[in-house]
């Protein structure tokens, strides 16, 4: 077995006696067996290091042990960093971190903790709040602080003993990226005071670019203005060369155009062959025929009452989410009404069942989720996803549920829905719908869904709706609510009431066939009029 190197700070006492020299980094691997080998095979590495190198400059030597479980140490001058290697080198892991060395001079050894990704579409999150205070001990499992998500909040639990020495993002803190360094922690109580004014190394360097770049950009327009200025006082003279609708402009006249909402087709140019340049725009906007349409939205804008309302992180994922879906995806919709006089009249029996044992109640939804189940499992192109090179069909029946919360549209999952009961399904929704509302849902309280259900007749008497297909799904449900309606008998004068429900599918057509999604709602109309098959 390889021996781990530099893998707990408890064993790097002694680090500094690996640096032989202030400009020399050696770094050794040792195992049992491969100790000899490595002696004869490999020399040890030296990298010699320029006089205007950082602490942040990197001397990484990979090894590379076959079949061996060995500890991989990215080697820096004043830090080191060390992660697990198996053969090769796996993604990161949930949460990310990295352990860091210093010298006597610096920083005493540290772990930066990383903003996690807690969800495969996860690229960025915000701090609800935090659970531990600088200078608290903190133990592998116990939650550090809350993390919302682009789908829920979720708590984020510390993975090494020690003491949280520095919170870089506070409470509230929003849009941070995956990575970002949100808190440091340390072994040694001592050190924390250590870290009071402590700034995470990643974000210095990125600082000075920004500068160099915003510098040179002054210059350039105060360059580029008065090299037009002569060009328009020499071509005055021809002005008029029409060629057609097409306008011809400079490309800072353009931009200035845009942002003045002025119309390039109204500007007469003053450039070489008649070209509109930023100067001739400006001259439009001193003029009184802009100034007066500015005067009038004046009191109309002045007038209006609004608050702003900040955007959620998953509002935001929401609507980019249904965005995409609206813009890429093939929707078609289809709407069947469906007699539910038998469901009501099976669910009055089933209720009374529940009753007299203390169960709980079943709903319509419910009754809808597990017709939409079965459907699915007897016409299985529908429970199916787009994938570019082929049609992905899952063997799997996962109903999503829409819930609608203050915080937003949350879809937790029923798993198998196919496989459960009524009443196993009622419950299961009954506690994700209230978890949504609490904005605790868990990633696998919502991950995994191969189709959506979405309700607005029973909650809000909606007639009938379209709902938008739930990436990377291929169909979603829309119920309406019922309604009792006449129905014509055998003869003339004769009549019958019945209660009839509104539901329409949304196809994504690339993966579903107009033929494919009647065939569906025939499959789960027939479980809503003659529910007494769902139990075969």
């Amino acid at each position: 077995m390889a021996s781990h190197l530099l893998n707990h700070s408890a064993k790097v006492k002694n680090v500094s006696k690996l640096v032989h020299h202030e400009r020399y980094i050696l770094a050794r691997w040792f195992s049992g067996d491969a100790q000899s080998s490595l002696n004869r095979r490999r020399d040890v590495r030296k990298t010699q290091l320029p006089e205007s190198s950082t602490r942040n400059s990197v001397f990484e030597p990979v090894v590379n042990f076959t079949k061996r479980s060995i500890s991989m140490a990215s080697i820096r001058r004043g830090s080191i960093m060390g992660s697990g290697y198996t053969g090769e080198i796996s993604p990161s892991s949930q949460v990310l971190s990295r352990r860091c060395y210093a010298s006597a001079s610096d920083l005493p050894p540290h772990q930066e903790i990383g903003m996690p990704s807690l969800s495969p579409t996860m690229t960025e999150g915000n701090i609800a709040r935090w659970l531990k205070k600088e200078g608290d001990k903190v133990s592998p499992g116990e939650v550090l602080c809350e993390v919302e998500t682009d789908k829920a909040t979720v708590e984020m639990e510390s993975m090494e003993e020690g003491y949280l020495a520095k919170i870089v993002r506070g409470d509230g803190e929003k849009e941070i990226k995956v990575g970002e360094v949100i808190a440091i922690t340390v072994e040694d109580e001592g050190d924390i005071g250590k870290f009071k004014d402590y700034k995470p190394s990643s974000s210095e360097p990125s600082a000075p670019p920004a500068k160099e770049t915003s510098e040179p950009s002054p210059p350039k327009e105060v360059a580029k203005e008065p090299a037009r200025e002569p060009e328009a006082k020499v071509s005055k003279p021809s002005v008029p060369t029409p060629s057609g609708d097409r306008v011809f402009a400079s490309p800072l006249a353009r931009k200035l155009a845009e942002e003045k909402n002025v119309p390039l087709s109204s500007i007469k140019g003053t450039g070489h062959e008649g070209l509109i340049v930023k100067a001739d725009i400006e001259d439009f906007l001193a003029s009184s025929q802009v100034s007066a349409p500015s005067k009038a939205k004046g009191p109309t804008d002045a007038a209006l009452d609004y608050i702003d309302i900040p955007v959620s992180q998953i509002r935001k994922v929401t609507a980019s989410r249904l965005l995409l879906s609206k813009q890429t995806i093939p929707h078609y919709y289809l709407t069947v009404d469906a007699c539910v006089d038998k469901l009501m009249s099976l669910r009055g029996k089933l209720n009374s069942l529940q009753e007299a044992s203390g169960g709980s109640r079943i709903s319509v939804n419910d009754l809808v989720i597990k017709a939409a189940a079965l459907a699915l499992r007897k016409v299985p192109q529908c429970n199916s996803s787009w994938a570019n090179d082929y049609i992905r069909q899952y063997n799997n029946v996962n109903i999503n549920v829409a819930v609608q919360t203050d915080n937003g549209l949350f879809v937790p999952v029923i798993r198998d829905a196919d496989k459960k009961g009524l009443s196993t399904i009622g419950e299961e929704v009954k506690k994700l719908a209230k978890k949504a509302k609490e904005n605790s849902l868990k990633p696998q309280d919502y991950e995994g869904g191969t189709f959506t259900v979405s309700n607005l007749g029973g909650p809000f008497g909606v007639k009938q709706f379209c709902a938008i297909i739930n990436p990377p799904q291929s169909g979603i449900l829309a119920v309406g609510s019922a309604e009792r309606r006449v129905i014509p008998g055998s003869g003339a004068e004769e009549f019958k009431f019945g209660s009839f429900m509104s539901v329409t599918l949304s196809c994504d057509h690339r993966v579903i066939d107009g033929a494919i999604g009647a065939e569906w709602l025939k499959a789960f109309k027939g479980y809503i009029e003659n529910p007494e098959s769902m139990l075969l």
